[in-house]
């Protein structure tokens, strides 16, 4: 575990991330966290409700991303690629900290490092 939280720092480092969790993509189980981690407790669930919608409207594939944006936040959603059950990296992203775009390029480089 001590090896994926300083993995996880590194995502961390992504201009404006003030908080990321890594997800159990199944059981919503918390891996690792990085900064407040209760901002994460209902990542999980988005991505499993936006999945169901997406595939009740017709769309096929697996979810790759979500990006719910507050007043204050940007709340980045995001697959991990491995084998087996799927794994899913939450980003808690200040709006007035960073360009959301160039935080979801780096977000997708760091967790493209997560588990190599």
């Amino acid at each position: 575990m001590a090896l994926l939280d300083t993995v996880l720092g590194d995502v961390g480092k992504t201009p404006g991330v003030t908080a990321a969790t890594l997800l159990d993509g199944v059981t919503g189980l918390a891996y690792a966290e990085y900064g407040d981690p209760e901002p994460a407790q209902d990542a999980q669930e988005t991505a499993h409700l936006a999945t169901m919608h997406l595939n009740q409207a017709g769309f096929a594939g697996e979810l790759e991303s979500i990006v719910v944006t507050t007043a204050a936040h940007h709340h980045v959603t995001t697959t991990v690629a491995r084998q087996g059950d799927p794994l899913l990296l939450f980003a808690l992203v200040d709006r007035d900290r960073t360009n959301i775009t160039w935080a979801l390029r780096d977000l997708a480089e760091r967790t493209g490092r997560l588990l190599a």
